[in-house]
């Protein structure tokens, strides 16, 4: 995106065009442009609405100016009021976008440009609405209305597995998508091995997960015969992120808890046996509560760490980041998944891991590339720590599923698999 803008400033360079991304890249945007093309007058907007109100105000006198998503939805009626017709918007991240009726979707679709483009390595997660809101960004009105488009291809698609109607989308969709294959376009990269390592729980722990298991089944049972499925949905996750915190750690939630948990231990080995020869990581939980017990480990055997999570202010992110690339002595990178799983490069690494399985593989993909990526050197050794006989099991099989949703949707002729169905769901508690 970076050449495209200095291609139109070199040649023609009147306006001014708009990056939008989550509030914890608008920084390495601009550092990257700085890097890669220097010539380019950038403008990150940020600080007190009345700084933002002037920077708004003078933006015609840059050639790329940067905001977050949350910055723009406060700030859409200063835009409007500038009324500044951009010569690009680009959507970093644009999964930010994938449901139609949040503020983000909506501000940035009223912003004036000539094009728009939309950057996103998960264009669908869970449903079809997702890739209609995103090409309503960048295209509006070409597929249709929601209402239209639902009725058309996305309930056809989805309830009937129509593969005549699967067909058409695809033919409307294909000539404005650039997939890139990371294998494919940069071949100068080294070898990625990804290991799935089980541990099986102790007996505390796994008396303690069988017993929260029974007990959740039953109040599961008893919450959908009273209110509905439909209406339980809270309770279902509150059950399932039970289950996976005690596969973590059961001390997230008991109290003065001391049998310890095999997937930590596993853990610790992993990394004590890596940083002894040399390697660097980056691991990566969706809980940051186990970032505390974890830190423990770490100063006991006296093994060098960073921690990143979403408490942490952009400015210390990008310090973090080139600190650790640099620094030889810190071994270990601490990331919350949600945080941290998307546009930092840290290439210093050559080993990731991934401590508790999330529910989309794309995620967890996009936390590893941030090892895997340009300027990296070395072979990449991917772990994901995966607890026998445990929810993490059946969400790693889901995860198999999942991974097929863009493959189905954008380069195979195979059915579209929706978010998950009851049956499923349910399954997980089996």
């Amino acid at each position: 995106m970076l050449s495209i803008i200095v291609d139109y400033v070199q040649n023609e360079g009147k306006r001014a065009s708009l990056v939008v991304s989550p509030s914890s890249l608008t920084l390495n945007w601009q550092n990257e442009a700085e890097k890669f093309a220097q010539n380019l007058k950038t403008l990150v907007i940020r600080g007190t609405l009345a700084e933002r109100k002037r920077q708004i105000e003078e933006m015609d006198q840059y050639d790329l100016v940067i905001t977050s998503y949350d910055l723009l939805k406060r700030d859409i009626e200063l835009y409007e009021k500038r009324d500044y017709p951009f010569r690009y918007i680009i959507a970093d991240e644009a999964q930010y976008l994938k449901n139609s009726n949040t503020q983000n979707a909506k501000s940035i679709k009223r912003i004036k440009a000539d094009t728009r483009y939309a950057l996103t390595g998960t264009p669908i997660e869970n449903s079809l609405a997702e890739l209609w809101s995103i090409f309503d960004f960048i295209m509006p009105g070409y597929l249709f209305r929601y209402r239209t488009f639902k009725s058309m291809y996305e309930m056809p698609i989805v309830k009937e597995e129509n593969k005549e109607v699967l067909g058409k989308l695809r033919m409307l969709i294909e000539p404005f998508i650039l997939r890139r294959n990371k294998k494919e376009v940069l071949t100068e990269l080294p070898d990625k091995t990804i290991t799935i390592l089980n541990n099986e729980m102790g007996e505390e722990q796994k008396n303690i997960y069988l017993n929260y298991l029974a007990q959740a089944k039953q109040e599961l049972a008893e919450e959908i015969e009273l209110n509905g499925y439909e209406k339980s949905h809270i309770q279902i996750l509150a059950a399932l992120t039970r289950l996976r915190q005690i596969c973590c750690h059961p001390a997230l939630f008991i109290e003065n808890y001391q049998e310890g948990s095999s997937k930590l231990d596993q853990c610790i080995e992993i990394i004590q046996e890596a940083a002894n020869g040399g390697h660097k990581i980056l691991l990566f939980s969706g809980y940051t509560s186990m970032f505390e017990i974890m830190e423990k480990e770490l100063k006991q055997r006296n093994i060098q760490y960073f921690k990143l999570t979403g408490s942490t202010k952009v400015d210390e992110r990008i310090e973090l980041v080139n600190e650790f690339n640099k620094n030889p002595a810190i071994k270990v990178f601490l990331i919350s998944l949600k945080a941290g799983g998307t546009g930092l490069n840290l290439t210093g690494a050559d080993m990731v891991i991934h401590y508790d399985p999330w529910w989309n593989l794309s995620t967890e993909n996009q936390a590893t590339d941030r090892a895997y990526r340009i300027g990296q050197k070395n072979n990449v050794q991917v772990y994901k720590l995966i607890t026998k006989n445990s929810i993490e099991e059946k969400i790693y099989e889901l995860q198999q599923k999942k991974a097929e949703l863009v493959d189905n949707m954008l380069s195979t002729k195979t059915s579209f698999i929706n978010k998950m169905s009851k049956e499923e769901i349910m399954n997980l508690f089996s």
